[in-house]
């Protein structure tokens, strides 16, 4: 698959004066979680996390640098920091993810006799399915919606823990925060010098060397 922005790499930025200190401190701080460091999740939470992770954003095998993602949902939950929000519908968003992992396990178990890490990918992939449409047959979820919880937790941290990693910003064009630069050419199909150029059929290598050049 083509990349979009070719030669981008948003970590050129980190001396510029694109990031300031605070900005700087943020971002080192996500590049230097260890992926298998974990405090909120006992192990078998540890594996089913890591397993669903893998299913909802699965990362291409080629990228030397991969978002941490569970370890990132992991260290939120240990922390104890929240969205600021929640639906009503769910409890607060720790025991959200005891449950729904205990659950993801249940329903991996009553289907398959495995807990969810030990499935088959197609598996995997098939009990997701099951529980974002609350197709559910165990009682392990209590009084917890299973598809709320799938779109509303489940996805949302999982989303958010992917796209807020530097290692995720290249594919999208990401100049991480804009602090204190910020961006002047906030039109359509309009960018600043030092954002990413997009791609297109027959400009790639054009595309490259604008992205090798931006800092």
């Amino acid at each position: 698959m083509a990349e979009r922005y070719p030669g981008y790499n948003v970590l050129n930025k980190r001396n510029s004066v694109s990031w300031n200190d605070q900005t700087r401190e943020v971002i080192d701080a996500r590049l230097g979680l260890d992926p298998e460091f974990h405090q909120f999740c006992d192990e078998s939470e540890w594996k089913a996390l890591r397993a669903i992770c893998d299913q909802i954003i699965p990362q291409p095998v080629h990228r030397t640098v991969k978002a941490p993602i569970a370890a990132m949902i992991d260290q939120k939950l240990h922390s104890g920091k929240g969205d600021g929000y929640r639906d009503s519908r769910l409890p607060e968003q720790d025991m959200a993810w005891r449950l729904g992992l205990a659950a993801v396990d249940a329903e991996a178990k009553a289907a398959c006799e495995k807990p969810f890490s030990e499935l088959s990918n197609d598996q995997q992939h098939w009990l997701l399915g099951k529980i974002q449409r609350a197709q559910t047959s165990t009682d392990a979820w209590q009084n917890m919606p299973p598809a709320i919880f799938f779109k509303k937790r489940l996805l949302h941290d999982i989303a958010t823990a992917y796209y807020g990693h530097p290692a995720s910003w290249n594919e999208i064009g990401f100049g991480g925060p804009a602090s204190p630069r910020g961006y002047v050419r906030m039109n359509f199909d309009r960018r600043d010098s030092w954002e990413a150029a997009e791609a297109s059929p027959g400009r790639e290598d054009e595309a490259r060397r604008e992205n090798e050049r931006v800092g």
